[in-house]
């Protein structure tokens, strides 16, 4: 399993090389610039595009963030929505998957959440072979930011641009909860490829496994049975399976809680060297 990692890492690196030397169009140029899709969950191979026009300025930009939906009005002129959806779909180039990878890598936000997971692990005994105090603690911060930094490079940037699979996320085009919260679960089977058709979500269940099995090269020895791997594999996808809804949901709760907080709170927010997007 580890060799198969390294070649699927080289395979990238290399097929990543070739496309900056042979492309001399801009670093964002569209491959499938307008898409037409019936917005019908389910209904068609290419229901799961993200609807709405997509602004050129945010989808070129390198982000993770993609615009909401936003339903063409009925050809009838009765005030209702089509059932059909205009869609300017531009995919993201390998050096801008790479990109995103780092800039995730980097933040402070990934360091962060390492910290209090190693913190949550030794308060509750995972990895007792670790030992305790302040050196068990790095090695479960170590162990943990090991675990999120080769699953986004793995995952997020290797097998996307092998694949050529979006890593994005897409809101839901569904109104109601529950529609959007299946809608929400299932991106862990279905994504779109870099032409903006829904597939198999491959990225993910490979990343999964492969970064499940790359695991075992510095977990304790005790931890590194196939059992032990195979539930690593089934809660990384859990875990993105919350990781979607929070995606999903995020924008409301961040609506409802600046509709009610007070005008100090606000001011003093909006002082923070935070991302714009991470305000309330």
């Amino acid at each position: 399993m580890t060799t198969a990692l390294l070649v699927t890492i080289a395979m990238a690196m290399s097929h990543g090389v070739a496309t900056a030397q042979s492309s001399s169009l801009p670093e964002e140029a569209p491959l499938n610039p307008s898409i037409t899709v019936l917005d019908t969950f389910g209904a068609s191979p290419a229901s799961f595009v993200q609807p709405g026009p997509l602004s050129l300025e945010k989808t070129t930009s390198c982000s993770l963030s993609v615009p909401d939906a936003d339903p063409l009005p009925s050809p009838e002129g009765d005030g209702t929505t089509s059932a059909r959806t205009h869609v300017s779909y531009l995919p993201l180039s390998n050096r801008c998957k790479f990109r995103l990878f780092l800039e995730t890598a980097y933040s402070p936000y990934t360091f962060a959440a390492a910290a209090l997971e190693a913190t949550e692990a030794q308060g509750s005994g995972q990895w007792p072979h670790y030992g305790g105090g302040m050196q068990g603690w790095g090695k479960r911060f170590g162990a943990t930011l090991a675990n999120t930094e080769s699953r986004r490079f793995i995952q997020g940037y290797t097998l996307s641009t092998i694949l050529h699979q979006d890593p994005r996320y897409f809101s839901s085009p569904k109104k109601g909860f529950f529609p959007r919260a299946w809608y929400s679960a299932t991106r862990v089977v279905i994504t779109k490829n870099d032409r903006g058709e829904s597939a198999f979500n491959t990225s993910e269940f490979l990343g999964a496994l492969l970064t499940s099995a790359l695991q075992n090269s510095y977990y304790p020895r005790q931890d590194r049975t196939l059992g032990d791997t195979m539930d690593r594999f089934s809660g990384a996808l859990s875990s993105d399976v919350i990781g979607n809804l929070l995606r999903e949901f995020t924008p409301d709760i961040k609506r409802l809680f600046r509709r009610h907080a007070p005008k100090n709170v606000l001011r003093i927010e909006e002082k923070l060297p935070i991302p714009a997007e991470d305000k309330l």
